[in-house]
């Protein structure tokens, strides 16, 4: 079994989308990391994080029963959980934050489970980024593999403790408004590599609805989207591809370019799948079955043969 380790939050959300909206679901980076991981078979994920004692002890069971481990996920009982609010415009790409409530999350400090301190793969979720530093200086050893995702909050707030970490780190997966902000670049081609100047060796940049791509060196791929008849709730899609994404890699431990172009694909799959209902419901019921077929119409969308003259 290949160990992975998932840091983030794991919450309440409340969205409003156009096609309706939910009062608190089961939410949060480390959620959907998980959830998504949990596809992969021999891989041993455990999930690092803090809620409250309003957290129901049944979204607990739901991780266990998806294989993730809860043991670092702290329960401070007199503290409330984490609690995001969202509502999505019409074009469902851009979103208002209605609210957020950090509670128990304002004096997180992560504890790596002793079990999972050799993991080869570490998965730092969208987090302050001395939180994701905390768990990286708690490993045993350098990990195989350090995946960062962050995102334009922590640009705002904690700049230089955000640039300190990604030095220390293998990959960033960020979305493209998110890299020309980091980087004062409008090209994401020329953003990469101002990206790949600050420390990681791998570079996703998340796309949307318009795919994602990974940059390493001088080498470039690119993996759309697959076309959905509806988008029932984006919340998540970017944690589920980042899980499928670190869980196809803890699967199969190889960390080639080559083998990363598989894991885009995997982990822009998967998100296919969580953009179509509210919160984490269409992840609690996707079968493996629904994966591969899926999987194929990746590749019938973007396998083609030509004739070079």
């Amino acid at each position: 079994m290949s160990k992975l380790v998932i840091v983030g939050t794991v919450a309440f959300d409340a969205i409003e989308t156009p096609f309706g909206k939910t009062d608190k679901i089961l939410g949060g980076a480390a959620t959907y990391i998980g959830l998504s991981a949990s596809n992969f078979d021999n891989v041993d994920s455990a999930a690092v994080s803090v809620v409250g004692g309003d957290f129901p002890q049944e979204y607990l069971d739901l991780l266990t029963d998806r294989g993730v481990d809860i043991e670092g996920i702290e329960i401070v009982k007199d503290g409330k959980t984490f609690f995001w609010s969202g509502k999505y415009h019409n074009d469902m790409n851009s979103r208002d934050t209605l609210a957020t409530e950090l509670n128990v999350l304002e004096h997180f400090n992560p504890v790596v489970p002793e079990a999972y301190k050799d993991a080869e793969i570490v998965m730092l979720g969208n987090l302050h980024p001395m939180v994701q530093q905390g768990v990286l200086d708690q490993m045993n050893k350098k990990p195989k593999l350090a995946i960062l995702d962050t995102m334009n909050f922590w640009m705002d707030i904690a700049l230089d403790d955000l640039l300190s970490v990604i030095k220390n780190v293998d990959v960033i997966t960020i979305n493209d408004e998110e890299a020309r902000q980091l980087t004062g670049e409008y090209s994401l081609v020329v953003a990469a590599r101002k990206i790949h100047e600050m420390g990681p060796k791998y570079v996703v940049i998340k796309k949307g609805e318009h795919g994602a791509l990974l940059f390493h060196d001088n080498n470039m791929f690119y993996a759309p989207a697959l076309p959905l008849e509806e988008v029932f709730d984006p919340t998540g899609a970017g944690d589920t591809f980042a899980g499928g994404f670190a869980g196809y890699l803890a699967k199969t431990g190889d960390i080639s370019f080559e083998n990363m172009k598989n894991a885009v694909i995997y982990g822009s799959t998967l998100a296919s799948f969580c953009v179509e209902k509210f919160g984490t419901e269409r992840m609690l019921t996707l079968t493996d079955e629904e994966v591969h077929k899926r999987l194929q119409q990746f590749k019938d969308l973007t396998q083609f043969e030509i004739e070079l003259k």
